[in-house]
């Protein structure tokens, strides 16, 4: 899932973590799986994971720390899809405050997961196949002032 610049990211059902209940539940990210790729990833960064927290409604996402040799990396996993982000602060939700991804991130792209890059997650909403979001979505999107993928994605709306 690169942003090539020619193809825009396509949201897919539960980007937002809304779902009208008549649609079903939501997909789920296997934490186990997101707590696994931590330690391997913490391995090579010669590291340690220090801090999970599981996702809690309103947020659609679970946050780790790493501490390794470089310092401390804050990481976010989506709660419905396998998406990975890194931010420098622990929040409640994130806009534009995302950081690069540190160079023992592969690791997680090799256990499966999409890292995201700075530079996707700072996309334009008008850049991003939306076409699946509904009113409610679109609804909260404009009332919380969204207007990057970064921010449709890890979000605390209720």
């Amino acid at each position: 899932m690169v942003n090539d610049g020619t193809t825009s990211f396509v949201l897919p059902r539960g980007a937002t973590g809304f779902l009208p209940p008549k649609e079903g539940p939501l997909p789920k990210t296997d934490l186990r799986a997101f707590r696994a790729a931590l330690y391997a990833a913490a391995r090579v960064a010669e590291g340690t994971v220090s801090e999970v927290e599981e996702q809690a409604y309103p947020r659609t996402f679970h946050t780790a720390t790493i501490i390794g040799r470089a310092g401390e990396s804050i990481v976010l996993c989506h709660a419905h899809h396998p998406w990975v982000a890194f931010a420098q602060t622990q929040r409640d939700w994130y806009r534009e405050e995302f950081a690069a991804p540190p160079s023992w991130a592969q690791v997680l792209t090799d256990l499966d997961f999409v890292v995201l890059s700075n530079e996707q997650l700072v996309t334009p909403l008008s850049d991003v196949d939306t076409s699946v979001l509904g009113p409610g979505e679109w609804r909260e999107v404009r009332h919380y002032g969204i207007s990057t993928l970064g921010g449709v994605l890890f979000n605390a709306w209720d």
